[in-house]
């Protein structure tokens, strides 16, 4: 297929989309946003690894500045890896991320950059502006993977998980423990599994109206 023959193909494939479903129906407006809660609690449900694939898959379609992808996924699951981890997570999110089913490390590699020619071989200039500034990369990095950590929270809830994002870790242990000799750093723990109700302990706390943190200018 031609270059040519391979744009009209995209082109084709995003108008058949959007012929086909324009808007997202309530119960999935529910499902991904308006009901959906951050869970600190879990049923007693496996989760397989077939649905952390899934999810991932729905998660690295989101997109990135140049199409960089510069997040890193380390499910821990076992009760080898959850030992490893628990010293490093603050006493009073230990518990919670000992019974979850699964604890995702969302982290990034600030050498994405020598990736381009495999995610973005249409952009020759683009890795230059990496190499040689760490800071530069490490920050940009670091702002992407943020992006692609919440696409994967919402792609969780799309396949019917449930999300325990959370702070509260010691990075710098965690990235000595799992990430010793790599370019991969940690940014947040994601507890993974079937939401226990009975642990959400109130209603949704205040959300901002739209009038009190946006203009249209």
């Amino acid at each position: 297929m031609s270059a040519e023959e391979a744009l009209a193909a995209a082109h084709a494939q995003i108008e058949e989309a959007r012929t086909r479903i324009q808007v997202l129906d309530e119960n999935s407006r529910d499902l991904l946003f308006l009901k959906a809660r951050n869970h600190n609690w879990w049923q007693d449900r496996d989760v397989t690894d077939a649905q952390l694939q899934e999810a991932f898959e729905l998660m690295r379609m989101g997109p990135t500045s140049a199409n960089t992808q510069p997040v890193r996924i380390t499910f821990v699951r076992s009760k080898e890896a959850k030992e490893r981890l628990g010293p490093a997570v603050n006493e009073r999110n230990r518990e919670k991320t000992m019974e979850a089913p699964v604890t995702a490390i969302i982290a990034y590699d600030n050498t994405f950059f020598k990736d381009f020619p495999k995610f973005n071989p249409f952009n020759e200039a683009m890795p230059k502006r990496f190499e040689g500034n760490e800071k530069l990369a490490d920050g940009f990095a670091r702002t992407q993977a943020v992006l692609q950590g919440a696409y994967f929270i919402v792609a969780l809830r799309a396949i019917g998980l449930d999300a325990g994002a959370m702070g509260g870790f010691d990075a710098e242990a965690v990235d000595a423990e799992f990430f010793e000799g790599t370019p991969v750093k940690s940014i947040f723990l994601c507890n993974i599994g079937y939401g226990d109700v009975t642990g959400i302990k109130g209603p949704r706390l205040y959300r901002y109206a739209f009038d009190e943190v946006c203009d249209i200018l």
